[in-house]
């Protein structure tokens, strides 16, 4: 693992949405650049930027047109260089998001590859032979180019599936992994990865990372192949990078080499069950019981968790880090159903946790989730990608420009939460984080490294109380006073006080937690 990887806590910013330094209504790199200072004081030492490549942004970015250009929208190659150069001063690090499985159809490679009589990239994206053949149960595309043949899309319309082959061809159009145009659409991503290693970028995000080889590769063995060999690449030329994957399977996502894999909203329901356990309607309501673990009249069951959590945590904790997550671009922000008191304690739990954490923008301050109609493919992630609010100046200090130019609307709400607030409070949520990040950056036992021991955690049962190293950590999010028998080896006269949220102690062997509390002792 990178040695920085060991200590770092992430900060995802969607670039569009974050800081508007040149009024233009939109979030830029030069903004970004601007509040490396207020990001760090948070206590996050790395950023994950979404998609900042040049794209028509059908699907906000996440459909590149060229890997090697920065968006105009957001600025130049050298203004992400500088901010690459600004965030090394700070000893931070900056990774990108990698969009690996496709591009966007007005890509160079798709324009030259479905023509009528294609050439050096014919068979850089995944056709048929002919026009009504379909694919099967692949999601085609036909009667959109000049070359007689159906295309593969990887999700929306507008991104031509990449075609790093199939590992068992059924079909003529169906090119084995080591088919020489196969491979070299692997090199060239790797020469996209070079460049902006090159340029001072410190990893990648890998968007979709287990969409690479396709329909026959159940188990992932072809897809996992490839990113071996990226990974063999980066350890020769590049030892200090890393690659996350969006992908949540982390016990085939590290094997293949990836540094981190994030426990999502997919693939299990051990994220959910901390934070989103409820129902939603169209609009994204909230209807029925909430069960979260988080929620003040929650179900109060860690095993949820930890039942799905623990054997990924026992397959990789020797060879990566799982990264758990506040929240990210694509799901409801957790104001949506938490209040602040209720995401202080799921912030106590994600960055005390082993692994590398990642803090979505905006969460720090308990953001809302906005209603708001679909803009660049979000459709309902969109209300979770409005504009940062930092102070009560206009649009909340996101952007001079007139409100009708803003690439979204910032929320209009009285009490809107702001930075510029949050500052002057000492109890905010924001200030309880940089107490907690404080702690983790000071001891070791909190950081990445996989020393995790469970102490009590019963179904349906509160407190959660487990360990780190020498540190006992204890957590009842529930709504009535809780206890758990700790053993005559711990008491309060060899336990020393770190961190606490709400009232909690330790007496006779036993952790007594108040509703709502959260508790860290160092053992002697």
């Amino acid at each position: 693992m990178s040695k920085w990887l060991e200590n770092a806590i992430f900060y995802e910013i969607y670039p569009q949405s974050f800081y508007d330094s040149n009024g233009d209504g939109i979030g830029d790199i030069e903004g970004i650049t601007q509040k490396l200072d207020y990001i760090l004081s948070i206590g996050c030492n790395a950023l994950w930027l979404n998609p900042c490549f040049d794209s028509p942004f059908k699907d906000a970015g996440y459909d590149v047109r060229d890997y090697k250009k920065v968006a105009p929208r957001y600025g130049t190659n050298a203004d992400l260089a500088r901010l690459f150069s600004e965030a090394h001063k700070r000893n931070m690090r900056v990774i990108l998001d990698l969009v690996a499985g496709h591009t966007s159809e007005e890509h160079e490679w798709f324009a030259q590859s479905k023509k009528a009589r294609p050439g050096a990239y014919a068979n850089r994206y995944i056709w048929t032979d002919n026009w009504i053949e379909w694919g099967g149960a692949l999601r085609m595309i036909s009667g959109e180019a000049d070359r007689s043949g159906s295309y593969m899309v990887n999700f929306f319309k507008s991104q031509p599936a990449l075609n790093y082959g199939f590992l068992n061809p059924a079909e003529k159009w169906q090119l084995p992994m080591d088919h020489p145009d196969c491979v070299a659409t692997r090199e060239a991503l790797k020469d996209v990865m070079r460049f902006w290693l090159d340029l001072g970028c410190d990893g990648f995000r890998v968007d979709m990372a287990g969409s690479l080889v396709k329909l026959d590769d159940e188990d992932c063995s072809g897809t996992c192949a490839i990113w071996r060999e990226i990974r063999a690449m980066l350890d020769s030329e590049y030892p200090e990078a890393i690659i996350v994957a969006e992908w949540g399977c982390p016990e085939k996502s590290i094997p293949a080499g990836f540094h981190a894999d994030f426990l999502l909203h997919f693939n299990g329901g051990a994220y959910n069950s901390l934070v989103r356990d409820y129902s939603m309607d169209k609009e994204l309501n909230p209807t029925g019981p909430d069960n979260s673990f988080f929620k003040k009249g929650g179900s109060g069951d860690i095993r949820r968790f930890l039942d799905e959590y623990l054997p990924h945590y026992e397959a990789t904790k020797n060879l990566g880090v799982i990264s758990l997550i506040t929240g990210n671009h694509d799901m409801p922000r957790l104001r949506l159903s938490l209040s602040p008191q209720e995401i202080a304690l799921s912030f106590a739990f994600i960055f005390t946790m082993p692994g590398a954490p990642f803090l979505y923008y905006g969460d720090e301050i308990a953001m809302r989730y906005l209603r708001l109609d679909t803009k660049e493919g979000g459709y309902d992630r969109t209300g979770a990608r409005s504009p940062m609010q930092w102070n009560s100046g206009k649009n909340l200090g996101f952007s001079s420009a007139s409100s009708e130019k803003l690439y979204l609307s910032v929320d209009d709400a009285k009490d809107a939460p702001t930075v510029e607030a949050a500052e002057l409070d000492p109890g905010s949520l924001l200030n309880t984080l940089r107490a907690l990040l404080r702690l983790r950056h000071a001891e070791p036992d909190l950081q990445a490294r996989p020393n995790l021991q469970i102490i009590f955690a019963e179904k349906s049962r509160l407190p959660f109380v487990y360990r780190r190293g020498s540190l006992l950590l204890a957590i009842n999010p529930g709504a009535k006073e809780a206890s758990a028998e700790l053993g005559k080896a711990i008491t309060a006269e060899n336990a020393a006080p770190l961190f606490s949220l709400g009232d909690c102690s330790l007496s006779q062997g036993r952790a007594r937690m108040a509703a709502q509390s959260f508790g860290i002792w160092k053992i002697k």
